[in-house]
């Protein structure tokens, strides 16, 4: 007689239908990119969502082609809550039942609060909130229905340090906000089946860090965490393929900081 806990046994369902949804992700130099490659390699079929609707078509080719996954891009603004959903049941149509969702599209700001451009305000809040509140709703709505599913956001130090990042205040309310939605989401969807977590990255060096980054200012970044380096987009790919897995099923609620010791709580 097996004495198994039936908590830990991996639902077949994930074992026979792993796609994973990734918002922002075509990118050149970003975390989307970089995390698509990296769970494609690990066998997910991956759906693409990303304002370019060419280069999310390239990322998906590049995908199809070098990992012998399926994989689909769309083009779709993530603030736009009809075309999230257009999107969502394009990826649905071509693959199988939707496992995870990976909210990844933003956009910094570096406007001091005092002189923040008209707009600028609602720019940041509905790419970096509202978009991951439309994402996560339509792909919930299709995770409860299976009784499965893995959200992961992307949040940010500076959510919980206030700035002091590259970004300023818009987006750090942004960011905070996401840390608020991914704790309610665990709580009223955990009974559902599906885990809600949120990755708080340290500087990262992305395309939306500017891409240029010197040697002299990357070490200067690094100085205010505890290791000798910046992030890389592969550091955030893999906190994201643990969050999505089998392994993390007991992990839900919690913002995982990948900032090499920049903010310890």
């Amino acid at each position: 007689m097996s004495t198994q806990d039936p908590q830990s046994t991996p639902n077949p369902r994930t074992e026979q239908t792993r796609t994973v949804v990734l918002t922002g992700a075509a990118s050149p130099r970003g975390i989307g990119r970089a995390s698509a490659h990296h769970l494609a390699e690990a066998g997910w079929d991956v759906g693409i969502i990303d304002l370019d609707q060419t280069a999310s078509e390239q990322v998906a080719a590049e995908i199809r082609e070098q990992h012998g996954v399926r994989a689909v891009g769309v083009g779709a603004d993530v603030a736009d809550e009809s075309a999230v959903r257009a999107a969502f049941d394009r990826i649905e149509s071509e693959l199988r039942s939707i496992t995870a969702l990976v909210n990844l599209a933003g956009v910094s700001s570096a406007h001091a609060y005092l002189d923040l451009p008209e707009g600028e305000w609602h720019r940041v809040l509905s790419i970096n909130l509202d978009g991951v509140h439309y994402a996560s709703l339509r792909a919930a709505e299709s995770m409860v229905r299976s009784g499965y599913g893995r959200i992961v956001n992307l949040s940010s130090v500076s959510a919980q340090r206030g700035g002091g990042t590259f970004s300023k205040t818009p987006y750090t309310v942004a960011k905070a906000g996401v840390i608020g939605l991914t704790r309610g989401l665990a709580r009223e969807l955990g009974p559902r089946g599906v885990t809600v977590n949120a990755i708080a990255p340290g500087p990262i060096d992305t395309d939306i860090m500017g891409g240029t980054l010197s040697e002299e200012r990357k070490a200067a970044m690094a100085a205010d965490g505890v290791l000798p380096r910046i992030g890389t987009p592969r550091d955030i790919a893999a906190a994201i393929a643990y969050l999505i897995s089998e392994d993390a099923g007991f992990v839900t609620g919690q913002t995982l900081n990948v900032d090499g010791g920049l903010y310890m709580h």
